[in-house]
């Protein structure tokens, strides 16, 4: 099998893996909203979907217009970090249970997961991320799409600035019973930047780290 070939199939997986991710974020939105939770940050969700196939198609774009190399030194360890990355979020994922989610979804009555890779957050704050970010810039220079790997690592830093924002505003409005959103911060405008994970993380979100609370739904 040549090496475009195979290259091919593993973007293929890689699709196949994002569908099954929407399937389960799908159904834990359902729980998730049937418990009273409230989505936030609407308005950039479509641009991370966009950045995503975007990836996929690059990777399937550039080597063949660029004529990118496989080079067994560089691919063979790219491979490997899209491995780790791949365990790493179905790590998280599992240990989320139903409250993962690519959305950002605030259920009342959460309280912080100490499992897992959330059980020390001052190590790994935000697993799920590391995770986009390691799969993003590796997946393409399996196959030496530079270009590729560098623009979406860029994208999805500034995204992650978005996305990390969204996530603490839903937190603190989670936490003080009190919108803390700036006008025009959500549902088409973005939210400002803020470092995550702080308090209670009533979210349902990939990097949330929430679980119910004692003796709340389940």
């Amino acid at each position: 099998m040549s090496g475009s070939t195979w290259y091919t199939l593993l973007i293929a997986a890689v699709a196949v893996e994002r569908l099954a991710e929407l399937v389960v974020a799908r159904r834990n939105a359902a729980w998730t909203l049937a418990r009273g939770g409230i989505e936030y940050g609407r308005g950039h969700y479509p641009f991370m979907v966009a950045l995503h196939t975007g990836l996929l198609a690059g990777c399937l774009l550039e080597p063949a217009l660029a004529d990118r190399p496989f080079v067994p030194a560089l691919g063979w360890t790219m491979f490997a970090l899209v491995l780790a990355a791949q365990a790493l979020r179905w790590w998280c994922i599992r240990s989320l249970g139903p409250y993962w989610n690519t959305r950002v979804i605030v259920v009342p009555g959460a309280e912080l997961v100490r499992r897992g890779p959330y059980r020390y957050p001052g190590v790994l704050r935000h697993p799920n991320y590391v995770a986009v970010a390691v799969e993003g810039a590796a997946l393409p220079l399996v196959h030496s799409a530079w270009i590729t790997a560098a623009v979406f690592t860029a994208a999805n830093a500034a995204l992650m600035v978005v996305r990390i924002g969204t996530e603490n505003t839903a937190l603190r409005t989670a936490a003080t019973g009190h919108d803390a959103r700036p006008a025009a911060a959500f549902d088409g405008a973005a939210p400002p930047a803020a470092a995550p994970d702080a308090g209670v993380r009533p979210v349902a979100a990939p990097d949330a780290g929430v679980r119910p609370s004692p003796g709340g739904a389940a």
